[in-house]
């Protein structure tokens, strides 16, 4: 259960947590249709950071005109109340949801242009999705029954809300059989991402992961890339099979959520020796000293909040 702040910013006013409320006739809770982001702030030397905003804040207005949805705030207004929810409830670290959605009005699945758009934005204090001891450790992954969204079946490159239906499923049918993630192949059978995670293998010292076809391309995933390079590692975008990844010599989830996580075993077979390999973890402390603001090469991917 999300733990409870003060206020919560909701189409341009601060409310408070209890009074953050929508009609029950919310076209987006009947039909799915709207968009979100989820993005991490920590504790940094100079206060509280929040990381990539504005490529998060791009992705939420790339989302919505994928979607046809009006935002109806322009960006420095957006950006400014991400700012505000983290000073008006006194958080050091946590994560923020800005979720934009149809509000009540004309029922049914033709949705007009005028039809009226709301935006809220709620953060809280959140440890490590998946467990600090899977950070440390790595986890337990099971392949899904449940194949991702094929391309042409939802936009694969919006954060829509009715899209994770897809996730949930595959989720829940993995932790019921007792791992701790999924991991969802492609309608053609090649490994896609995780329930909320984007995927890396790495094999002979090459990373691997999967093209941007049936993934949301992930603001994580893309520091990998850069993180990766300069410590001299070559990444690779391509299609791999599920008895590819058994045989990998690491593998890693990665996500706004999830951060840096381990996978140390997929369908009962353990990756590498069963535990975070070498080039997993240094990614990982490169990512972590990025966030917190200690790296000073990737200071603009911190906005300080003051």
């Amino acid at each position: 259960m999300v733990a409870p702040v003060s206020k919560i910013w909701m189409n341009g006013e601060m409310v408070n947590w209890d009074e953050a409320r929508v009609h029950v006739l919310t076209h987006t809770l009947h039909y799915g249709l709207g968009v979100f982001e989820g993005i991490r702030f920590y504790r940094t030397p100079k206060g509280p950071g929040i990381f990539r905003l504005d490529d998060h804040l791009r992705r939420l207005y790339d989302s919505s005109h994928v979607c046809r949805i009006k935002v109806p705030y322009d960006w420095d207004t957006l950006y400014e109340a991400h700012l505000e929810i983290v000073r008006a409830n006194g958080l050091a670290d946590g994560y923020i949801r800005p979720v934009v959605y149809l509000k009540d009005g004309p029922m049914g699945l033709l949705v007009n242009e005028d039809h009226p758009v709301g935006v809220f934005i709620a953060a809280w204090a959140w440890g490590a999705y998946l467990g600090e001891d899977g950070l440390k450790n790595g986890i337990r992954a099971k392949i899904s029954s449940f194949s991702r969204n094929h391309v042409n079946a939802i936009m694969t490159k919006a954060k829509i809300n009715g899209a994770y239906v897809n996730s949930i499923l595959a989720k829940r049918e993995a932790i019921q059989a007792g791992y701790q993630e999924t991991i969802m192949l492609d309608t053609d059978g090649y490994i896609s991402e995780g329930s909320g995670e984007n995927l890396f293998m790495v094999r002979n010292g090459v990373i691997k992961t999967t093209n941007l076809t049936s993934i949301l391309s992930g603001i994580t995933r893309d520091c990998v890339f850069t993180l990766a390079a300069e410590m001299g590692y070559k990444v690779v975008e391509d299609r791999f099979t599920r008895d590819e990844l058994y045989i990998a010599d690491e593998a890693f989830f990665t996500g706004t959520a999830a951060e840096i996580t381990p996978i140390r075993e997929v369908d009962d077979r353990a990756i590498g020796e069963g535990k975070p390999g070498p080039v997993t973890k240094a990614i990982q402390d490169a990512y972590f000293k990025a966030v917190h603001g200690e790296d000073e090469k990737h200071m603009g991917w911190v906005t300080v909040v003051k």
